[in-house]
């Protein structure tokens, strides 16, 4: 593994620390790697040294590139330098793909903290957004990280649909950050129906990092707290692939909860938003009425049934998709009917 570090901005103590891994060879034939950008906490007066290199050997030891982003801080923190430094760090990691071995759609933010309000405006505001990221007690409501900067941006009014997928734990007595950061971020998610996955564990105190005995006093800490690490790896495997045949496998995930959201209708939009589509429902009212038919005329397992008030209530929050699924209609037709709702511009 090689080691580098590189001076962003002198005059403000910016720095990146790169961890990077060999590829080829005794790797299984891999040539690029999935990476992390690490933002340490430390209410944007420091970054924390427990939340940087003990942060990054879990995912080094996964098989990432890893990368810690020391942003302007003290003096300096006035907004947007900390977004600027994420900016130019994130822009380098992917102009130096080829040197650094690194995959560019596949590089996660992980932030704690102040760290995690940085992380959280890179995912909703920044030009080079993260492919993912994993917030950790994050500072997120304007209100909140007001007090550490006062020119900090509010994070859940941000949240768009081009916000990434984020994964975010934190502890319901944090006696720094209150849990409803947390609680507002995750709404804001939901609004816009962007996937994530968190975890709110019953006991434990801010800026627990790891949740290691060596970086952290475990007391009045619940023991599932420590989860998060190899949770968090393995959501990453979900939504950015894993290692496999020697590269790098498809997300088992989506990027968002359906397709309500994309250029063009499709069979993962939910029935109720198709519902209010009357171009929509012209593809799919008579399939939903009749059910499919065999050559005799005769109905090739069960008819769907076309009952709008039933829908509405049972099946609105469900995608079509899934629907057709229950149904047994042959793929082809499921193709046939995806291929004529992608005929329809979403707007």
């Amino acid at each position: 593994m090689k080691t580098e570090l590189i001076t962003l901005h002198e005059d403000r103590k910016v720095t990146l620390t790169a961890y990077l891994q060999e590829v080829g060879g005794e790797f299984g034939g891999i040539e690029k790697r999935p990476a992390v950008l690490i933002l340490p906490g430390g209410g944007y007066s420091m970054c924390s040294d427990r939340e940087a290199d003990p942060v990054a050997f879990p995912y080094l030891k996964a098989g990432y590139q890893a990368f810690i982003l020391r942003y302007s801080v003290g003096a300096d923190s006035v907004w947007p330098n900390p977004l600027n430094d994420y900016e130019e760090a994130m822009a380098m990691i992917r102009e130096k793909s080829e040197e650094w071995h690194v995959i560019t759609d596949r590089i996660a933010v992980i932030g704690f903290s102040a760290g995690g309000h940085l992380a959280g405006c890179a995912a909703t505001m920044s030009v080079n957004r993260p492919n993912a990221a994993i917030l950790g007690y994050p500072v997120i409501d304007g209100e909140c990280v007001r007090v550490y900067e006062k020119t900090a941006p509010d994070v859940p009014s941000a949240v768009d649909e081009k916000t990434c997928p984020c994964f975010v734990f934190a502890t319901r007595t944090d006696s720094l950050v209150p849990i409803s950061n947390t609680v507002h971020l995750l709404n804001a998610l939901t609004e816009h129906e962007i996937a994530f996955e968190s975890h709110i564990y019953s006991n434990g105190p801010h800026g627990f990092t790891t949740c290691d005995s060596s970086v952290q006093n475990l007391q009045m800490t619940c023991s599932r707290v420590p989860h998060w690490v190899e949770d968090s790896i393995e959501w990453l495997k979900d939504v950015m692939g894993d290692f496999g045949n020697g590269s790098v496998t498809a997300p088992r995930f989506g990027a968002k909860l359906n397709g309500n959201r994309d250029e063009y209708l499709n069979i993962d939009c939910t029935m109720g938003y198709l519902m209010s589509r009357p171009e929509a429902m012209a593809v799919i009212g008579p399939v939903m009425a009749a059910g499919q038919q065999n050559t005799d005329g005769q109905s090739q397992g069960p008819a769907m049934g076309y009952d709008p008030e039933m829908i509405q209530m049972m099946m609105a929050p469900m995608k079509l998709r899934d629907i057709l699924g229950f149904a047994n209609l042959p793929e082809e037709t499921v193709e046939q009917i995806n291929a004529q709702l992608n005929a329809i511009e979403n707007k």
